[in-house]
């Protein structure tokens, strides 16, 4: 029977490294959206899935959590089969939880020009510690938002 640092050894030795891949596989030019016909009203928007996943950029293990998205449309809201495409693209990519939900609200704010957005992101538990992260961006819908990409 092998020892820790044998099994570790013999694990490494499989040379079974999962794929990880960068941030630039994210592909926010996939995200659409479509005129909003009241942009008068303050309508609040929530979108919210279980099935966020990207993986761990140092072991390229999968991490899974809610992403939560709310916001006050400007002119346009986001189209929804097109933002499930834009998630489906951080499957293998390594990034950090605090990362994922800066760069998804800074995707969306430039795709739709909010006049507010928060993006929530809730991990799952790992290794006993739960982690949520909170991004908000507090606009007005007009063109001083942040760059795509």
């Amino acid at each position: 029977m092998a020892t820790i640092p044998e099994l570790k050894k013999q694990y490494e030795d499989l040379g079974r490294g999962l794929p990880v891949k960068s941030e630039q596989a994210v592909d926010a030019q996939c995200l659409l959206v479509f005129r909003y016909e009241y942009p008068d009203q303050e309508s609040r928007v929530t979108v919210e899935t279980d099935e966020f996943t990207a993986v761990c950029p140092w072991t390229g293990l999968p991490d899974y959590g809610t992403l939560k998205i709310l916001y006050v449309p400007g002119q346009s809201c986001i189209e929804l089969k097109s933002l499930k495409y834009y998630l489906l693209s951080y499957r293998d990519v390594g990034i950090v939880q605090e990362h994922a939900a800066n760069r998804i609200l800074k995707d969306l704010v430039a795709a739709c020009r909010p006049r507010s957005m928060m993006v929530t992101l809730d991990y799952r538990l790992r290794g006993g510690i739960h982690t949520s992260v909170s991004v908000n961006y507090a606009g007005d819908g007009a063109e001083d938002a942040p760059d795509k990409n």
